[in-house]
């Protein structure tokens, strides 16, 4: 029998966990998902590493050796998480082989702090990308206003990048453009485009949660039934605009190349409101050409009770657009709520790094301590 993960695959829909530690790593949890969720990539942020570190021993024996070396907690964090991206690579990789770089994707992400300067994104994603040195890699860079000129110029390069924090359609197409922008450099600089992949993560359930609560404070009927609508709305426009980003006679120039597109990424699919289904964000936003990244607990309930029924997002563009014109109607404004959301990105990351940064300073000292004893 067909499972739900297998039907959503054959939509065209790759799934990737949103989700990476080396326990998994070493007890074959991801090999396991491998062969029986249809799960074909990886995705990491620093809320992971940070929730990773806190807890077990399996990072023990190499924080020993990094306190014993003298690394600093910076160095630390760089080698402990590099090293987890480097052997999930391995995992994936013949799914890398047998999909030409598709999927069999592990994405990790350059420092949060870094979101608005450009320059040190692009050198750390060089020495991330290098660290690294697996072909399936993925460096994941967000969407600010100065992470695009840093995705143009890494593209350029010849890296692949999962451009991750999109909220909005307008810097979905500034996304497009940047990643376009560097097929283009790293068509003039000889490098052969068919290596190179990129996905756009467009944010889903956070559109919601912001959304909502202010939809309740209104309190009307009205707005009430415009409850958990704007975020799947939303993304559906996205792909609209991914389809008309790579319909244009620039983008095709590119694609007779050797060039891939830049497949959406549904991010943030785990459902947040308890009152919705909890395969919400995947069940309505199944369509050829995208991946969908899921915390494990959403994978398992689209495994164990997901609904597919094919492309459910191309025949609800009106609709969609219908929807946000009712929020903005109603005072909600769409480009205070995205701008808002990539800020409260930027800042929730930054705060799981420092958490990071703090689990393995303590891990770093109580090593050392132990060393001397």
């Amino acid at each position: 029998m067909t499972t739900p993960t297998a039907a959503l695959s054959a939509v065209g829909v790759s799934i990737w966990l949103d989700d990476l530690s080396r326990e998994r790593i070493a007890s074959g949890g991801l090999q396991n998902l491998i062969d029986n969720r249809n799960v074909v990539g990886v995705t990491t942020n620093p809320t992971i590493f940070a929730t990773a570190l806190a807890k077990g021993a399996a990072y023990d024996a190499q924080v020993a050796e990094l306190a014993a070396a003298g690394k600093t907690v910076t160095e630390a964090v760089f080698e402990i998480t590099t090293q987890d991206v480097a052997n999930a690579s391995e995992i994936f990789r013949p799914v890398y082989d047998a999909t030409a770089g598709r999927d069999g994707r592990v994405s990790i992400e350059v420092e949060p702090g870094l979101a608005h300067d450009a320059a040190g994104t692009i050198a750390q994603a060089h020495e991330l990308w290098a660290k690294v040195n697996r072909p399936n890699a993925m460096i994941k860079i967000p969407a600010t206003v100065e992470g695009l000129e840093a995705i143009a110029a890494v593209t350029g390069a010849g890296i692949s990048v999962n451009v991750t924090l999109i909220f909005s359609l307008e810097r979905h197409r500034a996304v497009i453009n940047a990643y376009l922008t560097g097929l283009e450099t790293a068509r003039a600089a000889g490098i052969d485009l068919a290596t190179i992949h990129s996905v756009a993560s467009f944010f889903v359930s956070r559109v919601d949660t912001e959304i909502d609560k202010r939809l309740e404070a209104i309190g009307s009927d009205e707005a009430i039934a415009l409850k958990s609508t704007a975020g799947i709305a939303n993304a559906r426009l996205a792909y609209q605009v991914f389809e008309q980003a790579f319909d244009s006679e620039r983008a095709k120039g590119l694609l007779a190349a050797g060039a891939n597109k830049q497949r959406p990424l549904w991010a943030s699919t785990g459902v947040k409101d308890p009152a919705l289904p909890d395969t919400l964000y995947v069940t309505e936003l199944a369509v050829a050409e995208t991946v969908n990244t899921m915390p494990e607990k959403t994978l398992e309930a689209t495994f164990d009770h997901g609904v597919i029924t094919g492309d459910n997002v191309t025949a609800h563009y009106a609709a969609a657009n219908a929807t946000l014109d009712a929020l903005e109607k109603l005072g909600i404004s769409y480009d205070e709520v995205t701008a808002l959301l990539e800020k409260e990105g930027v800042e929730k990351f930054i705060v799981s790094w420092n958490e990071l940064l703090d689990t393995v300073s303590a891990a770093l000292e109580s090593a050392a301590r132990g060393s001397q004893a």
